[in-house]
């Protein structure tokens, strides 16, 4: 299921060409005029780079260790509990990696509310999984309050990062992980599978939304 190393060997691999392609224009451009700008990730300097594979190997940790807990928590699995303090030691890992620009209150502050994030997520699984529909609504909106929490608190560090844009991405993943959840339990696997990808995808641009947000209030560190 999980696809890091693909994942990381293909960023790597466009990160190669880019740079060879690069060092090929520099030596065969036309005049400045006339030459063509150059966009994307072969723009960036090398520690924009690190950050974004970085940020985007989280998030991916994110969504699949959900989704793997997901799956063992519906079907009963053993190994549910060494999932869910997996799952957990990401909130750790996200919360470490902001250590660096905001300082250690702002990752362990981070790291907290994200763990309420998935805490939250288990009473929302094992509700749908009981059929409780009441337990589903009032974790549901114990979990908006909380991305709502997590929306304040990143858009109050970073003046890059809008509390809306932010309270929109993880509100559309809160749905999209609930949708997965029902799908899965409704044994309607291709909405399953489908819902998952769209979460993933969704949590890749999340990553570069709080990854473009630090490289522009923090430039000097990310100097081509």
């Amino acid at each position: 299921m999980k696809r890091p190393i693909v994942t990381m060997f293909v960023i790597w691999a466009f990160v190669f060409i880019g740079s060879a392609h690069a060092a090929y224009m520099s030596n065969n451009a036309p005049a400045a005029s006339t030459a063509p700008k150059m966009t994307g990730m072969m723009m960036c300097g090398t520690e924009e780079i690190k950050l974004k594979v970085a940020m985007r190997s989280l998030w991916d940790d994110h969504v699949e260790y959900t989704r793997e807990y997901i799956i063992s928590a519906l079907a009963g699995l053993e190994d549910v509990n060494a999932v869910a303090e997996r799952l957990l030691r990401n909130q750790d890992d996200i919360g470490n990696a902001i250590k660096p620009y905001y300082g250690n209150d702002a990752g362990q502050k981070l790291t907290a509310l994200l763990k309420d994030h998935i805490m939250i997520a288990t009473d929302v699984v094992k509700a749908a999984k009981a059929g409780n529909n009441q337990q589903v609504e009032a974790a549901q909106a114990r979990w908006k309050a909380n991305a709502e929490e997590i929306a304040v608190f990143l858009s109050g560090a970073n003046p890059n990062w809008q509390k809306k844009d932010l309270s929109d991405m993880l509100a559309m993943h809160l749905d999209l992980t609930t949708k997965e959840a029902v799908s899965r339990i409704n044994k309607d696997w291709n909405a399953d599978i489908a819902y998952y990808d769209e979460g993933h995808d969704h949590m890749m641009k999340f990553a570069d939304v709080l990854t473009g947000g630090i490289v522009k209030q923090f430039p000097d560190k990310f100097k081509v």
